[in-house]
């Protein structure tokens, strides 16, 4: 059973791993959209590479932010 064991592990990380980069691009979009309405808002022009990149930033951010307690091991908090 150690192998059967060993390919559901497999499967279900790269799963996750898929989910995880299917929600990661799903966030990029949307912050695209948040990035491009304050903009507008604020009576801003910016040009679509700039509104990109502040997408990405703080869609990188908020990845990075929310994995950051997953690095700490269990016992010690």
């Amino acid at each position: 059973m150690g192998v059967l064991d060993a390919f559901g592990s497999l499967a279900s990380a790269l799963l996750a791993g898929v989910v995880m980069l299917a929600f990661a691009i799903l966030s990029l979009f949307v912050t695209v959209v948040v990035v491009d309405v304050a903009a507008g808002i604020g009576r801003l022009n910016p040009d679509d590479s700039y509104v990109v990149l502040g997408a990405t930033i703080l869609a990188s951010a908020a990845i990075i932010a929310g994995g950051v307690g997953f690095a700490v091991p269990e016992g010690e908090t």
